[in-house]
């Protein structure tokens, strides 16, 4: 279902949070662990890839990126979507738990440091992530000397060969409590089929009340001007590997939540992600064209 193992594409949005947490003085998301997570050496690795323009072959461990060449390919083209839909969930978590204790489960974890900027004990954090990804983010939280909180739990999972109920079932992850999911730069990559099989998969995990926030590409990713940000966008992740295979209707995403007794809480297009958190910006950012938001919630 989702697989980021060895993801460079989750090693970018890192990259970008760290990036934007460094240099930019209207920041959208203030992600201050994200470099030292991420380490030096990857950081300096990933910007001379996009200096590169994503050609991996063209890696020289003595070069160090330029970054006024890059400043403009990352705060236009590769910002917009993390640091927005990171922003929306963060938000969104932090307003439904002052309703009470809530079990945060980010599927695709990665990189992700809301275990160590969170203060808020009531949250209970689940990090799903493939067993490689997951040894190499504890290894570096070794590294750096962090101490993980009681209230945080790594769950490795194969999802090609494993799935979240059972995984969820053999960690500490209570069923009967309320639930929040993120599914973050993941819908990209899954058909429609495969995306209502996810909603339906987190609505029979729990016996509370569960919201699920995520993003995803609309039905104009693949009719987008061949030079928009949008074609550029999808033309990158084939580059690298990470193939986009669909765009969804709202319409569509409504029905996936319909079938499984939920219902969408919350829809912000392309406009308002663009009102929300890119208005009178100085540096070029501004929401893509064709991403979208939801926060949905599976009623029990």
């Amino acid at each position: 279902m989702i697989d980021k193992h060895e993801s460079i594409t989750a090693k970018i949005c890192s990259f970008v949070r760290a990036y934007h947490s460094i240099y930019s003085h209207e920041k959208i998301f203030d992600d201050s662990l994200a470099y030292d997570l991420l380490s030096q050496h990857e950081y300096l690795k990933v910007g001379q890839l996009i200096e590169h323009n994503f050609d991996v072959e063209k890696y020289d461990e003595n070069y160090v990126f330029n970054r006024a060449l890059i400043d403009d390919t990352v705060n236009k083209f590769l910002s917009p979507i993390p640091l927005s839909r990171i922003r929306y969930t963060e938000d969104s978590l932090n307003a439904y738990a002052k309703e009470g204790p809530v079990q945060y489960v980010l599927l695709g974890a990665g990189l992700d440091t809301f275990a160590f900027r969170n203060t808020n004990l009531n949250i209970e954090i689940y990090e799903l992530d493939h067993p490689d990804t997951g040894y190499y983010k504890k290894e570096k939280i070794k590294s750096l000397e962090w101490v993980v909180p009681k209230n945080v739990h790594f769950v490795p999972i194969d999802f090609n060969t494993q799935s979240i109920e059972e995984v969820l079932s053999n960690s500490s992850f209570d069923p009967n409590k309320r639930t929040f999911f993120s599914i973050l730069g993941v819908t990209y990559y899954l058909s429609l089929e495969v995306f209502s099989k996810t909603i339906e998969t987190l609505s029979s995990i729990t016996q509370n009340e569960s919201v699920i926030v995520f993003d995803y590409p609309d039905d104009t990713t693949f009719t987008s001007d061949e030079n928009s940000d949008v074609t550029l966008l999808h033309q990158m992740t084939e580059l690298l590997g990470e193939k986009m295979v669909h765009g969804y209707k709202f319409r569509e995403i409504e029905k996936c939540f319909k079938n499984y007794k939920g219902r969408v809480l919350e829809h912000l297009t392309p406009e308002d992600i663009n009102q929300k958190y890119f208005q009178n910006r100085h540096d070029g950012m501004q929401a893509y064209a064709n991403v979208h938001l939801v926060k949905g919630i599976i009623e029990k």
